[in-house]
């Protein structure tokens, strides 16, 4: 497995954040350049979910850390904001969201999301915010827990 840490991030106010996700999603749907798909120091996918509420598609832009046994993880910190990123909220529509498509540098796939529950939750934060500590920032600015989704390729 490759070194994940990240000692590189510079983060966004959630308002900046928004702006940029829309510009990041809008990128990445037409160049597989290293800078758009690489941020911060950190690879980047594209989610597309289907609205709980609307029933209308949704995109994107997330960072990912691949845990032990190979799967993509993204985590719904939305910056320690109080409330979970509507992505997030999409996800726990499991007729709408069973799977998911992901798109990645290097191509598209089939996703089942899983929102990871304890105590593998436990396990699976403290190895990403060793490589990644400014989750724990995150976390330390919320009463929410951050959750944690696992995506199990199709």
């Amino acid at each position: 497995m490759t070194d994940q840490r990240n000692e590189s991030f510079i983060e966004p106010e959630v308002q900046r954040l928004i702006e940029l996700g829309r510009k990041h999603v809008m990128g990445m749907e037409y160049t597989d350049a290293e800078q758009v798909w690489i941020s911060s120091g950190m690879e980047h996918l594209l989610l597309r979910t289907v609205g709980r509420k609307s029933g209308k598609p949704h995109k994107v832009a997330l960072p990912f850390w691949i845990d032990s046994t190979g799967c993509r993880v993204v985590v719904a910190s939305f910056v320690g904001a109080p409330r979970h990123p509507a992505w997030y909220w999409n996800l726990t529509d499991s007729e709408a969201n069973a799977k998911v498509r992901v798109k990645l540098r290097s191509g598209e796939l089939l996703a089942r999301p899983e929102i990871v529950e304890e105590p593998e939750y436990h396990r699976l934060w403290d190895a990403l915010t060793t490589d990644r500590e400014f989750y724990r920032d995150y976390q330390s600015r919320t009463e929410r827990r951050i959750p944690l989704v696992r995506l199990h390729e199709l």
